[in-house]
């Protein structure tokens, strides 16, 4: 019988996730391409990344896998309680013949940075940046190479453990060389050794 380890699951942090948004959404005010479906992948990217840096993630969010990449499903929620207390509001924009909703930081409205240590804000800026300029789709197409995104089913949490699985193709040379590993261990396995 195989026993599997239990995935370690994370406190969520609805502060931290609020303030991440405003923080977001304020850095990427100047940024044509930004809306909603960045906005998740963002999200998605810099939990996913202090999780590897950090074995933390920034928010604890939960990620699902929907049609056009991983998203929060802790974002709505998150984004109306924004809303309904006059941080953001949600503006709506025709970018290249397609209706752009995107969260923007009302004027006046304060971050709180303090909730944040720097590495993480650090994660959360080389995000920003990385994804900068790139269309919705370019990040949708980006994320559906995510191993996460691709093992999980429709609606399907994304476990944070999947951060640390490579996309990259093995190159022949690895893939011999495990092959030998596994020969080998199963040589020893079956001599009792």
């Amino acid at each position: 019988m195989v026993r599997r380890k239990a995935l370690t699951k994370f406190k969520y942090k609805p502060e931290k996730f609020r303030e991440l948004i405003v923080y977001i959404a304020r850095r990427c005010a100047d940024d044509p391409t930004f809306g909603s479906v960045k906005l998740n992948k963002i999200l998605f990217y810099a939990d996913f990344a202090a999780y590897r840096q950090l074995r933390e993630p920034i928010t604890g969010a939960t990620y699902r896998k929907l049609s056009e990449g991983p998203a929060p499903k802790e974002l709505l929620r998150a984004r109306d309680a924004l809303i309904d207390s006059g941080r953001i509001e949600m503006e709506a924009r025709t970018y290249f013949g397609l209706v752009q909703k995107r969260p923007v930081v009302v004027p006046g409205s304060t971050i709180d940075t303090s909730v944040f240590s720097q590495t993480e804000l650090d994660i959360v800026d080389e995000t920003v940046e990385f994804f900068r300029g790139k269309s919705a789709r370019e990040v949708s197409d980006y994320s559906h190479r995510e191993p996460g995104w691709i093992l999980a089913e429709e609606l399907e949490e994304i476990p944070y453990q999947t951060a640390h699985l490579n996309s990259e193709p093995i190159d022949q040379e690895t893939q011999l060389r495990a092959l030998e590993i596994a020969r080998e261990l199963e040589a020893s396995r079956r001599a009792g050794g």
